[in-house]
Parts: structure tokens; sequence; C-alpha cells
């Protein structure tokens, strides 16, 4: 099963990193491999936080999926939680956080899944890491374009 973590340290404000990753509609726009995405629903919940359906498809050469996710924002907490609901994956979970530091903001990232399909799976070991430093760099990028 692949996982990676990953921490940077950005120039801009955890809120305005908090709010680009929260931002999942537009994930089409900038990040590798995303030909779609659809926010199904959005619920406040009681302890402040809202749970976000989110359907995403993930398109690479002759590969075109969509999945489905539970996105759990926790704004007084700067976090953000993905876990799977329905698609190609047996499993899939990711957590963001964002922590202001000097300078800027400090950015955690670890993502955990796992392909259904064998072939996928494999074929997800050989570019798994060069795959997360796009994703990774596009926020960035992204980030800059936003917010200079």
């Amino acid at each position: 099963m692949p996982t990676h973590s990953e921490t940077r340290h950005l120039p801009y404000s955890a809120q305005q990193m908090y709010d680009l990753v929260a931002d999942v509609g537009d994930y089409p726009e900038f990040l590798p491999w995303t030909a779609a995405a659809r926010v199904r629903s959005r619920t406040k919940q009681p302890d402040g936080s809202e749970v976000m359906e989110a359907d995403l498809v993930i398109s690479f050469k002759v590969f075109r999926e969509t999945f489905a996710s539970r996105v759990t924002l926790f704004p007084d907490d700067m976090k953000i939680d993905t876990e799977y609901l329905d698609g190609p994956f047996k499993h899939m979970i990711s957590n963001w956080k964002f922590t202001d530091v000097e300078g800027g903001c400090t950015v955690d990232f670890f993502v955990d899944f796992e392909f259904r399909n064998r072939i996928l799976q494999s074929a997800a070991g050989f570019f798994f890491y060069d795959a997360m430093q796009r994703i990774v760099r596009a926020f960035e990028r992204r980030a800059q374009a936003l917010y200079g």
C-alpha cells in the first residue's frame, strides 16, 4: 500500500492554503490528471466542522475513473481529512494540516491508498512518488497564482 507524507514551508498563511485545498471544485483547473470535480453535498456539523461529499474524475492515458470521497473540513484546527467512499480503490485516506509559522505556514500532507485492481496497484508503485511530487507542486503553483 503506497503511503506518502510530506511537510512543506510555504510563504502563505495557513488560512490561504487551507482555503485552496478545501476548494475541491477548482481542482480540475490546476491538479494533474483531474478531469472533473463535483461537490455533491456540504453539511455543517455541530462541532463546527463541515462534511463535503465529492466526486473526482481522474484521467491518465487510457485510465479514466471516478471516485467519491468524504472530505471533512476542520476550519478551527486548519485540518482537512479525506476518506474514500466509492471507486477504483480498496481504500484511500488523506490528511492535510496547516500551521502558521514565521514567514508563512507549514503544510503537512499524508496519503495512503490501495487500488482494487492489482495491475493498477502495480503500476501505481512505479510512478507513485513522482505523482505525489507533481500534485504537491501543483498546489504550490496554484498558491503562487492566487496569492502571489
